[in-house]
């Protein structure tokens, strides 16, 4: 069975990680998100995928020709028209037989992918999922293994059983799709022909990281998942998994937890890593800094005594020495995290700073818990950073100085 995978999103409540990459590319465990979704859907017994592109597509299609996985791999540009059901109706010619669809950033086990194609017999198979909180999510009446209704994120919800972005089709599915009428929001949207559709409950893992404090789960449930693997370890402590790639190493350094470090990367001297940490691909986290529970993705660099705690940071980014990323309240309360739709609660009692691509931080630059800064910006010596910080800028602090000669 073929598989489109719809990968043209540029996934507004990622910023500021999705100002300058597309979702699917955000880096969890090593890789980008669209790489453990094909990865999933070869163990699955897929062999060919198109991917719908369309935000920063370039950078989607270079990355996948480079690393396809074996799959022959069909690109499709989704046009002027929005939403899920016009990006699937732009791969009509691709799907000439049932076919498997899913998301790009959705992650889940691959007995997701095998359970809903064995069940399978023709017309339209859903895949949902029972979740604790189905007010987050579209979720589905079911009455004897068909979908009666569906209703986005209800205040009262029918059930428990969301829908998980995992659909079989057979091609009749387009006819339906090209009279569906375009939301509010002037989305067409695939969900509007999922009535009478066959509904096939899936237990197991699957997530939808929806924001980038989302990212750590993931990031933690991958790394759990993968095998331990061993480069060069020189006068280290180590208290729990590494997975290191080609031309890494540890240097006199303490490891506690499971930590993902990426090509060509150089941890130590007198690093401490701890908890879920993945690093990306040529890095250098150095001299007495400390990185806890978080994502750090290619060419970072953090060699003098900085601390880093779960936070999320871009490609390009430099630390200045000491500088410290705060990660939990005074009052030890949830932390809230000012977004593009205002303010959300992240739900969790520890979140750093998510940071864009190329941000260069002084000495002696920190930032409050929960607070983003956009991609190319500097954050001067000395700067406290309390609030968001919009891409492209540049802080300094400013300060005035008493000069007395001894004995004034």
């Amino acid at each position: 069975m073929k598989a489109i995978v719809l990968a043209a999103g540029e996934g507004v409540r990622m910023h500021p990680l999705t100002h300058t990459r597309p979702k699917a590319l955000l880096q969890v465990a090593g890789k980008p998100l669209i790489w453990h979704v094909l990865f999933r859907l070869k163990e699955a017994g897929i062999t060919e995928v198109c991917v719908v592109v369309k935000y920063k597509k370039e950078m989607l299609i270079d990355y996948l020709k480079e690393n396809n996985l074996g799959l022959k791999i069909t690109f499709i540009e989704q046009g002027e028209k929005h939403g899920t059901g016009a990006a699937l109706l732009d791969a009509e010619k691709f799907a000439d037989e049932d076919f498997l669809m899913v998301a790009a950033d959705n992650i889940c086990d691959s007995e997701f992918y095998k359970k809903v194609i064995s069940e399978h017999k023709g017309g339209k198979t859903i895949a949902v999922k029972q979740v604790e909180n189905p007010t987050r999510f579209g979720v589905a009446k079911v009455e004897n293994s068909l979908i009666t209704d569906f209703i986005e994120k209800p205040e009262n919800p029918p059930s428990n059983l969301a829908n998980i972005s995992i659909y079989c089709f057979s091609p009749s599915i387009f006819e339906e799709l090209k009279k569906i009428q375009p939301t509010s929001r002037g989305e067409y949207e695939v969900v509007d022909v999922f009535k009478g559709a066959k509904a096939v409950e899936v237990e197991g893992f699957w997530m939808d990281a929806g924001y980038p404090w989302h990212l750590f789960e993931l990031n933690q449930k991958l790394l759990e998942d993968m095998e331990a693997s061993v480069e060069k370890v020189e006068n280290s402590s180590i208290n729990g998994k590494i997975i290191m790639e080609k031309g890494s190493e540890i240097l006199d350094s303490r490891i506690e937890g499971i930590v993902y470090i990426g090509k060509n990367s150089k941890v130590g001297p007198h690093s401490y890593l701890r908890g879920f940490v993945s690093i990306g691909e040529n890095c250098n986290i150095g001299d007495s800094t400390t990185v806890k529970d978080s994502i750090i993705s290619n060419n970072v660099s953090a060699k003098h005594l900085s601390y880093i705690g779960d936070s999320i940071v871009g490609e390009g980014v430099n630390f200045g020495a000491g500088t410290q990323i705060a990660n939990y309240r005074f009052d030890a309360q949830h932390i809230n995290v000012l977004t593009s739709k205002g303010w959300v609660n992240s739900g969790r009692k520890k979140l750093g700073c998510i940071i864009g691509d190329n941000v260069k931080f002084g000495v002696l630059a920190c930032t409050m818990p929960g607070k983003t800064i956009g991609n190319d910006c500097w954050i001067g010596s000395n700067v406290n950073v309390t609030r968001n910080v919009k891409p492209n800028t540049r802080i300094f602090a400013k300060q005035d100085y008493v000069y007395q000669e001894q004995g004034e």
